[in-house]
């Protein structure tokens, strides 16, 4: 598939994905003033991590590297009535997997938070009312998971816009208890509430991608079949594939873990600085991965190798070209920008500095998070998920050790130093072990264009500091630093003959984005 479809495509699932994060923003916002970074909030994230990494690895995550090559498969060679079979089967499986997953998971909520939050012991107070929350939330999983599939069955065709819009569902349900209805409930029991609007808000992200599926032609019917062809395989990809894309929720299970341990604080402040981190991340670095798992698996099935390294090189090139200003702008003005965001209500100034701390070190690591995950697609397009299960358990490891070396010197961004840092380590195995596979990728013209954009973004970052400090109001400071910093950095890549940005001006004009 040609470049320029690729870029159409990412383009469709940046739009959505923005829409959804700026709602996802205004979220966040609302809850940071109700509830600051006390211990309701510290309970909230904690216990929203645990049915969250599990989301993580059946949803987005292990089963949806595992499914798509099969579905591409199937798609290229079965006739529909076998392919519709196939998507029934896998509907039943998985919905008979999760409801057991969310009725354990209220069971052992106990297990899973000691486990998660194991901090909050010092204070049974706030331990009981993570484990309170945990079982509310929990059947959060179970929709989100099956929403997934659904975004997981809609890029295999093409549709884009929807499924990376369809989030901005949870924040919706948020938004709307938040507003009108937590008001009208006892501060204690506010807390609670909002876990249920979670799963509202899980319900709601499936229910507005089903009639999408039904207009392509496709519906889901229950009929369990374990011994169908393509669930064996599927289970078969998935297996050692959980171990491998669960590393990022294992650092994030042992970030909580370490950040619980830190007093009251750490917790909320690498939540809200993860999800500032997410904007960029979500519209640019994964709207690549995302598209480049379904390119990449289609040239596969059709033994395109070829096509597969064009897509790859491609994306990288891409990817680096959109967030390394991103991570420079974060870097420079994150402060401000979380003064404006949160810093109002229970959230105070000592909460702004610890949220930038976490921050600043997170963004170091911002590119290499998104093309660990380029990189390891191309692995699951070659049904190769052993190689991603190597370099994950590596990467875990090197991560433990550096929590457990740097939260005690730097605190909270100690801990968000080491998953910038092990990202880095991990994204070198892949691109070692992949060269091995598949050749030598096209690295002068992506070093070419990585110093490109790395003199594009210094020159940014320098821009939007400086312009930042000219007004003392941040409504007015923070967004014209924004814009300017943008159009900087399109200048001097415009000056430096930048090939993406060509790319990117091609799209716009002929409105083919």
């Amino acid at each position: 598939m040609e470049n320029k479809t690729l870029t159409k495509y990412a383009g469709k699932v940046a739009l959505g994905t923005m829409l959804s994060r700026i709602l996802g923003y205004i979220r966040d916002m609302l809850v940071a003033d109700l509830f600051g970074i006390g211990m309701f909030a510290d309970a909230f994230y904690a216990a929203f991590r645990i049915p969250n990494f599990f989301r993580r690895m059946l949803g987005e995550g292990s089963f949806s590297a595992a499914f798509v090559p099969v579905f591409n498969e199937y798609l290229n060679s079965e006739k529909k009535t076998l392919t519709q079979d196939f998507l029934n089967t896998v509907f039943s499986a998985l919905f008979s997997l999760l409801v057991v997953i969310s009725i354990l998971g209220i069971f052992f909520a106990p297990f899973f938070t000691k486990v998660f939050a194991g901090g909050f012991s010092d204070s049974p107070l706030k331990m009981r009312l993570t484990i309170e929350i945990v079982r509310l939330m929990f059947p959060f999983i179970f929709f989100m998971c099956l929403a997934s599939f659904l975004l997981a069955i809609l890029n295999t065709l093409h549709s884009f816009f929807l499924p990376a819009v369809a989030p901005a569902s949870l924040s919706f349900s948020e938004v709307f208890y938040i507003l009108l209805i937590a008001p009208a409930i006892a501060p204690d029991n506010q807390i609670k509430g909002l876990a249920v609007s979670v799963i509202v808000g899980g319900l709601l992200h499936f229910i507005v991608q089903y009639p999408k599926l039904k207009s392509l032609g496709w519906n889901l019917k229950f009929k369990l079949n374990l011994r169908h062809p393509g669930v064996k395989k599927i289970i078969f990809l998935m297996i050692p594939s959980i171990i491998g894309l669960s590393a990022d929720q294992v650092n994030a299970l042992v970030d909580s873990r370490c950040a619980s341990s830190l007093g009251q604080g750490p917790v909320s402040a690498l939540y809200y600085s993860n999800r500032l981190m997410q904007m960029p991340l979500g519209v640019f670095g994964l709207a690549f991965a995302t598209v480049s798992l379904y390119i990449m698996s289609n040239a596969c099935s059709k033994n395109d190798m070829v096509t597969l390294k064009k897509s790859l090189d491609y994306s990288v090139k891409f990817t680096i070209f959109t967030l390394l200003p991103a991570a420079t702008g974060l870097i420079v003005i994150g402060l401000p920008i979380i003064k404006l965001l949160f810093e109002r209500g229970e959230f105070n100034s000592l909460g702004s500095v610890m949220t930038n701390n976490a921050l600043f070190y997170y963004s170091l690591g911002l590119p290499a998070y998104a093309l660990v995950k380029i990189f390891a697609n191309a692995f699951y397009s070659l049904r190769d998920t052993k190689t991603p299960v190597k370099t994950a358990i590596l990467t875990v490891i090197l991560h433990i050790a550096l929590c457990f070396i740097l939260m005690y010197q730097m605190g909270v961004g100690g801990l968000a130093l080491a998953t910038s840092l092990s990202a880095y380590f991990n994204l070198l195995l892949l691109i070692v072990y992949l060269g091995r596979r598949i050749g030598k990728l096209n690295f002068k013209q992506i070093l070419f264009s990585f110093l490109k954009t790395l003199l594009a973004s210094v020159v940014t970052g320098i821009v939007s500091y400086n312009i930042c400090k000219i007004s003392g109001k941040l409504f007015v400071s923070v967004p014209i630093s924004i814009v300017l910093g943008v159009m900087t950095f399109i200048l001097v890549s415009y000056i430096l003959k930048s090939e993406e940005l060509k790319i990117v001006l091609f799209n716009i004009v002929s409105s083919k984005i």
